[in-house]
């Protein structure tokens, strides 16, 4: 028998800036912390995955790459797209695109914290 995985069991994005980066996605995007968490990362209440932003592993120097993530999207699953795609252009968050259709309802993209793009969807 061949041995499989079933999807992703944690996402974590590496930034250098980890209280700021937390502080957006509480502010922005509204997760809330995991209690108990790592003293080198912050974890949100995310579901079905977990998701963290942590602090850069030995090695690993954003300055030298165009955009942290290049080639990966995360994508965040919203009850109302358009309306937090609203609320993201309100609070001054970097290049928001347009609303799309996707076949998981509408969509858009952003630039989250440090670089890394993110793509909502829902609603």
């Amino acid at each position: 028998m061949t041995t499989t995985v079933e999807g992703p069991g944690f996402i974590a994005l590496q930034v250098k800036d980890v209280p700021a980066a937390a502080a957006f996605f509480e502010e922005r995007l509204g997760l809330r912390r995991a209690s108990g968490g790592p003293a080198h990362a912050v974890v949100f209440e995310t579901t079905p995955v977990p998701f963290a932003v942590r602090e850069l592993l030995p090695g690993v120097d954003l300055d030298d790459v165009a955009r942290p993530g290049l080639g990966v999207v995360l994508w965040l699953r919203t009850t109302d797209a358009p309306a937090l795609r609203e609320q993201l252009l309100a609070a001054g968050t970097e290049d928001v695109t347009e609303l799309q259709d996707s076949p998981f309802g509408p969509k858009f993209s952003f630039a989250g914290p440090e670089g890394y793009e993110l793509t909502v969807y829902g609603g």
